[in-house]
C-alpha cells in the first residue's frame, strides 16, 4: 500500500495492525527530544542513540507492528543501518508525550512488555513528568514510578549518569 503512494508525505508508524499517524510535534515535544537526544549522546555514545527509528519488537508482534520510538539507546553501537534493532539489541526506549500520552501508556507500553524492553520511559510534556516503567514480565511492566520535575532518574544501563527530569522541559 505504502509504494501506491496513497501516503506519501505522511509519517506513520505500524501498532497492533493499525497505521498510526505520527502527527506534526509541537514545541515542546521537540526541545524535549532534542535535549533528551543529546544526553543520551554525552551518555552512551553517538552511534548507540537512535532517533525516531523503526524497531523489531516480540516475534508474535512483528507482523503488525513497526514502532518508531522518539528515542532508543542500543546494546552496541549500530553497525549495519539497514538492520531494525531486535529487543535483546535495546537497552531503553524513550518516548516524549503531548498528545500521546494514553497510547504511548498503554499500546506502546504493552508491546514494549511484551518484546522484554528492560527499561521504558514516557516524557509527559504536560505534567512535566517522565513515567518508568521496568521489570517486565509475562508481557506487562511491574514496576511504574513517575518522576517530578525536580527529581532525577538514571537508566538501569547506567545508573551513575542520573538525569533531572525538569532539565528536559525547561526550555518552555
Amino acid at each position: 500500500m505504502m509504494s501506491t503512494g496513497l501516503w506519501d508525505g505522511e509519517h506513520l508508524e505500524l501498532i497492533d495492525g493499525e497505521l498510526i499517524n505520527k502527527m506534526g510535534k509541537n514545541d515542546p515535544h521537540l526541545w524535549t527530544v532534542a535535549v533528551l537526544h543529546e544526553w543520551l549522546i554525552a551518555t552512551f555514545g553517538f552511534w548507540r542513540v537512535l532517533k525516531e527509528d523503526p524497531i523489531n519488537v516480540a516475534p508474535e508482534d512483528n507482523e503488525h507492528s513497526e514502532p518508531e520510538p522518539d528515542l532508543v539507546v542500543l546494546r552496541q553501537p549500530r553497525t549495519r543501518p539497514k538492520m531494525k534493532p531486535r529487543p535483546t539489541d535495546i537497552l531503553l526506549i524513550v518516548e516524549v508525550a503531548d498528545s500521546t500520552r494514553s497510547f504511548d501508556l498503554t499500546k506502546k507500553a504493552d508491546l514494549y512488555a511484551r518484546a522484554g524492553i528492560a527499561d521504558y520511559w514516557v516524557f509527559d510534556t504536560n505534567k512535566r513528568e517522565i513515567i518508568v516503567h521496568r521489570d517486565p514480565i509475562n508481557g506487562k511492566y511491574t514496576s511504574i514510578a513517575v518522576y517530578r520535575s525536580d527529581e532525577t532518574v538514571a537508566p538501569l544501563a547506567a545508573p551513575q549518569q542520573g538525569f533531572k527530569i525538569g532539565d528536559a522541559f525547561d526550555g518552555f
